[in-house]
């Protein structure tokens, strides 16, 4: 399995495919298996990389989490592997927090971003003081806490039992260092809505209708604040896009990489 040796930390990663280089950065608390069809059905076009974010699934590093390093993990990624073209930056859900940083601190390396399930606002004062208390409480009593409390909200309602209970145990498995670094990173994580009408690369604003955690309608309103952006409401889907409706997410995704290509 290869890793990459970052700041403080080693970064699991994967390549799969060649062509336009596209980052796949996973949400909280999850791993690289989001992207398990998404793969399956893209690489053959594009060249898929696809990291594990720094202290979750396979990669360490959780002792130094927070936006912006998440965001040079990918940067220095990139030059691990030798990519030194543009990349499409897919973020979904912390990830499309990590894709705002990216965009603030490495748009050199920026071709297009596409915003999967995410919206800019910062946490409240009360939502950041509630992912510290939840941070060490999750040292403590371990990942599960986080999985019993994010399940409900996570998947729409037509979702098959088998796959809430595979992210069940995903969830409650993953590394609670990890998961708890992650929790301040958010709670910390700045306000990115300033950033929104900044943003000039193609941009792709993808969400789930039945989306509990980041609404159709935050999608709606960040797609409007960014100039010429492209906005894609998948039905049938919750908050865990590529793997409700992986399929449609998939079209939607490589219908936008292909206009980017032939642009």
């Amino acid at each position: 399995m290869p890793h990459a040796m970052m700041a403080d930390g080693s970064l699991h990663y994967e390549v799969y495919g060649t062509g336009l280089p596209v980052v796949l950065v996973h949400g909280f608390p999850l791993s690289a298996k989001l992207w398990e069809s998404t793969i399956a059905g893209l690489s053959g076009q594009w060249k898929l990389i696809v990291p594990e974010t720094r202290g979750l699934g396979r990669s360490t590093g959780a002792h130094h989490a927070t936006m912006a390093r998440y965001a040079d993990d990918v940067a220095d990624l990139l030059e691990h592997i030798g990519e030194t073209r543009s990349v499409v930056f897919v973020g979904m859900s912390m990830g499309g927090y990590t894709a705002f940083e990216f965009f603030r601190r490495h748009r050199d390396r920026l071709r297009a971003l596409v915003l999967v399930d995410t919206h800019p606002m910062p946490d409240t004062p009360q939502k950041a003081a509630d992912r510290r208390a939840t941070a060490q409480r999750v040292l403590k009593e371990g990942s599960g806490i986080v999985a019993d409390a994010m399940m409900p909200l996570l998947f729409g309602p037509q979702a098959a039992p088998e796959l809430l209970d595979e992210w069940q145990a995903i969830i409650s498995g993953s590394p609670p260092e990890g998961v708890a670094a992650a929790l301040r990173a958010m709670a910390d994580r700045a306000d990115s809505v300033p950033t929104l009408p900044m943003i000039d690369v193609p941009t792709q604003v993808l969400v789930g209708e039945h989306d509990a955690i980041t609404t159709p309608d935050m999608s709606r309103a960040m797609h409007g604040a960014i100039r010429g952006a492209r906005l894609d409401i998948i039905l049938g889907s919750g908050h865990m896009l590529p793997v409700e409706q992986p399929k449609a997410f998939e079209d939607a995704l490589s219908d936008f990489l292909s206009g980017l290509e032939n642009a």
